[in-house]
């Protein structure tokens, strides 16, 4: 027990930066929504076939090489065009730009998310955070087993009641447990989507995939956006039209299903440079893909309401006192044993 109480210490007091930066950029990121705050960010949705091929022929007309749109919703009003340079633009549904930028650092929402998720490191920053997710559930469970022990003076506090090593200790050691099982949850979703091995050992006892493909007899060509939205609605008329990706082999239409959680949903329907049309859909049976999708919307708060999104907000600020405490006290205050 000394030495996995010796374990945590320094494991904690190592990554402890981490796990800060890790709870103020999710926080952020979750409330993204509300704080953006650009002109028709809250303009009621437009998603007919014919409003949308407007969209993405606005975002084509402004700048060449665009690779993606991902359309207006409940949450954010706006069009997103991202381009092969990296750049990028928010269009209002009336096809005006109210935001452009040249690469990731000319909008907040961006360099947040690249730090929440990459470190701004690229590959190499994202296995740093997904390293530290696996290292955070680790914590918890061996900081649940330490906390065992001292269950009898459990003191429920958000802060110390005094600056010394041994009150940061219980206040940690406390705090920790009440929040460990969202802890838990966030940080096991969060190496998840990071580490295939970790997403495959949670889903292992579920089926396999059964999303449903097939080629549709029509054929269409690949500039007709009205026609290739307007067969997306026909096939899938309950299904919020969500992201366009474009590339050289042809276009593809993310459609989010009533059944499905993420935000740009996992039903696909695809244009191939011969016109051939492809789609492939989930059926919403429980299996291994329809519960591996819902990592992102739980860990990111984009299911749940207002609710999860608190107890998010209330998660990343524990993980912060958490994560800011024990380094103090550790490389601070080793000395003060009062």
């Amino acid at each position: 027990m000394a030495f996995l109480a010796t374990l945590h210490r320094w494991a904690g007091a190592t990554i402890g930066l981490i796990l800060i930066v890790m709870g103020l950029s999710g926080i952020a990121l979750i409330w993204e929504g509300e704080w953006i705050g650009l002109p028709g960010a809250d303009d009621p949705v437009i998603d007919t076939p014919s409003s949308l091929a407007q969209a993405v022929e606005t975002a084509s007309a402004h700048r060449e090489g665009l690779n993606r749109i991902t359309f207006a919703s409940d949450e954010l009003s706006l069009h997103q065009a991202a381009y092969s340079d990296g750049s990028g633009a928010y269009f209002d549904q009336s096809g005006a730009i109210v935001d452009q930028w040249g690469s990731v650092w000319g909008r907040p929402e961006l360099w947040i998310f690249d730090l929440h998720h990459y470190l701004f490191a690229g590959e190499a920053g994202e296995i740093v955070v997904g390293v530290a997710g696996i290292a955070g559930v680790l914590f918890i469970v061996s900081g649940a087993i330490l906390w065992w022990r001292t269950r009898r003076t459990f003191s429920f506090r958000l802060w110390p009641k005094r600056m010394s090593r041994s009150a940061i200790v219980r206040q940690h050691r406390d705090l920790g447990i009440v929040m460990a099982p969202v802890l838990f949850l966030t940080m096991l979703t969060g190496s998840a989507m990071i580490f295939e091995p970790v997403s495959a050992a949670i889903v292992a006892p579920l089926p396999e995939r059964s999303s449903l493909s097939r080629t549709l007899d029509a054929r269409l060509a690949q500039d007709d956006m009205s026609g290739f939205f307007d067969i997306a609605r026909r096939n899938f008329p309950n299904a919020e039209i969500r992201r366009l990706q474009l590339s050289d082999e042809g276009a593809t239409l993310r459609l989010r299903q009533p059944f499905e959680w993420t935000p740009n949903g996992r039903t696909y329907v695809r244009i191939e440079r011969s016109g051939k049309i492809i789609i492939e859909a989930p059926d919403g049976t429980f299996d291994k893909q329809s519960v591996s999708e819902k990592f992102y919307p739980i860990h990111s708060g984009k299911v749940g309401g207002l609710a999860w999104k608190v107890v998010l907000t209330m998660t990343g600020l524990s993980l912060v006192i958490l994560g800011a405490l024990a380094s103090l006290s550790f490389w601070t205050l080793r000395s003060n044993k009062r």
